[in-house]
């Protein structure tokens, strides 16, 4: 959409992913990410951490459930998603405080100092309304239908079979 922010963040979770689910039967998972910049101080000769941002996260649906089961507090994550409009509060001590919010659009662990094994998730079945899946389809959510019927002498439906001829496709 138009006018929206999107950004990139660094950071670790804060706690494990909190997942809930909605009246309507939606996935909804929060996290806290927080991300603190280190610069190099060249005249003491060592890094120093500056202020932590922190950032609440939600995502949704089955992104949410991925997370929820994926990550977990401290983990480091790349989380790339559309900015909130940021919403003030006090503190339980009185103080004013305002809080960043990202609508996740995608997330990770970070590979910086971790590694990660991936595993392909499969859709259940009747996530999208009927319609059927189709093998080798890894979303499950292109609708069936029968190959289109090639000549067997068409040199782009079989690239195996030999050319006739020397001269060059191109």
């Amino acid at each position: 959409m138009a006018g929206e922010v999107n950004i990139t963040v660094v950071g670790n979770l804060a706690d494990d992913p909190e997942l809930r689910y909605t009246q309507g039967g939606i996935a909804v998972v929060s996290v806290r990410v927080g991300s603190t910049p280190r610069t190099y101080n060249k005249n003491t000769s060592t890094w120093e951490d500056g202020e932590t941002v922190w950032m609440r996260c939600t995502a949704w649906r089955e992104v949410a459930e991925n997370v929820a089961q994926s990550l977990t507090k401290g983990a480091r994550v790349v989380v790339t998603g559309r900015l909130k409009a940021p919403s003030a509060y006090q503190s339980a001590q009185g103080e004013a405080r305002a809080s960043l919010e990202l609508e996740i659009e995608e997330i990770g662990p970070s590979l910086k100092y971790a590694t990660a094994s991936v595993t392909r998730r499969a859709r259940e079945a009747g996530s999208n309304a009927g319609a059927a899946a189709v093998a080798g389809d890894p979303w499950g959510d292109a609708p069936a239908k029968a190959a289109p019927s090639k000549p067997a002498d068409d040199a782009w439906a079989n690239p195996g079979a030999p050319m006739s001829g020397d001269d060059t496709p191109f």
